[in-house]
């Protein structure tokens, strides 16, 4: 996996094939990892996949890893790596850092492919009463500590309860690996603390808003959204499903099957043929 300093730390980065470059973003708690058994299906291309800062084998730079310090280290990192013209694939939070490149780099976006993704803020009345205690708990001073970087339970969680297969041990010890003291967990929790809910964190409600204004209006840059039945959150059901096909343009929708939040591990086969089809479809492979 080759490295590439960034600002004042490094980033590590999966990097096969030749042509058209495609880049594929994870969320959280997750790595590169996570697009381990979608990448060797796409049909052609260059195909690149970072540990976002703080994550996976990337550096642990001392930072508050708001979604602005993830989006300036990925700048530089899609400057020393991928500096032209790209086709963006996220997933979670990769998903909205694809969105927010997308609407400030429009002349280096190809297209834009996005599953699980926070495309738009969220209300507190949106989340099911299990959903909102446990936002409510992550968000609370001292409990979310506990929960987050003591106990260590949203990595564990994620790959277990996140998915519809429970990843088996040794994939679970990979994504467990970056994450052994409490200190290295802090860019889980500071992920899991900025959820767009009831207009907080404003700066980020802000910056969703500016690129959901860029989905409705770039009618010249394809989009790809992938859908997954009985997905637990609310960032691929039919409703959220509904609102993106009402408010982005050029937009095609690709259903890939029963799939828990963490759909690459789920239904990576579905996922790397509903890209492949698509990208083939605008000449990119």
């Amino acid at each position: 996996m080759p490295e590439t300093s960034v600002l004042d730390s490094t980033m590590y980065y999966e990097d096969a094939g030749s042509g058209t470059t495609f880049v594929f973003l994870h969320g959280n708690p997750a790595s590169s990892h996570l697009w381990r058994k979608v990448l060797p299906g796409i049909g052609g291309g260059r195909l690149l996949a970072p540990d976002l800062i703080g994550m996976g084998r990337s550096g642990k730079p001392e930072s508050a890893y708001r979604f602005d310090d993830h989006a300036r280290y990925l700048d530089a990192w899609f400057d020393a790596v991928a500096p032209d013209r790209v086709v963006l694939v996220g997933h979670d939070w990769g998903g909205a850092l694809a969105l927010d490149r997308a609407a400030r780099h429009p002349g280096r976006v190809l297209g834009v492919a996005f599953l699980e993704s926070i495309v738009k803020p969220m209300d507190w009345a949106d989340l099911s009463p299990q959903a909102r205690r446990r936002t409510e708990l992550i968000r609370t001073p001292g409990a979310g500590e506990e929960m987050v970087l003591t106990q260590n339970l949203f990595v564990r969680q994620a790959f277990t309860g996140g998915v519809l297969t429970p990843v088996d041990a040794e994939d679970l010890a990979v994504y467990l690996a970056p994450f052994p003291t409490p200190r290295t967990r802090r860019p889980i929790l500071a992920w899991a603390r900025q959820m767009p809910l009831g207009g907080e964190p404003a700066e980020l409600i802000a910056r969703i808003e500016a690129y959901d204004h860029w989905l409705a209006e770039s009618a010249d840059v394809p989009k790809l959204m992938m859908t997954f039945e009985g997905s637990p959150t609310l960032l691929g059901g039919p409703a959220f499903a509904a609102w993106c096909a009402a408010h982005i343009a050029a937009l095609e929708t690709v259903p890939c099957g029963p799939a828990g939040h963490h759909a690459p591990e789920d239904r990576p086969a579905e996922i790397a043929a509903a890209i492949s089809s698509w990208s083939g479809r605008h000449g990119w492979i």
